[in-house]
């Protein structure tokens, strides 16, 4: 069961950065979730080392937002150069 709510709050938070950041992004229910899935781990990262939060604690779910934000737009970046 934690693995389906993981999974289901990662598609949340990648259909969110998905609808916040313009252009096209990654397609694809499965992508999705494993971008809000990876946008947590950068949020996490991030905001430990901004000192947001404290060693073992998650990113919230704004933090998680903005990490797959930063995901996509560097995924677009990229995307366009190759």
């Amino acid at each position: 069961m934690h693995w389906i709510a993981i999974f289901l709050i990662g598609l949340l938070i990648g259909l969110l950065a998905r609808a916040l950041t313009p252009g096209h992004g990654p397609h694809g229910i499965i992508l999705t979730a494993l971008l809000g899935i990876a946008g947590a781990i950068v949020g996490t990262w991030a905001g430990q080392l901004l000192g947001w939060y404290a060693p073992g604690q998650p990113a919230g779910f704004i933090a998680s937002v903005i990490g797959a934000m930063l995901l996509l737009l560097l995924h677009r970046l990229f995307a366009r150069r190759a």
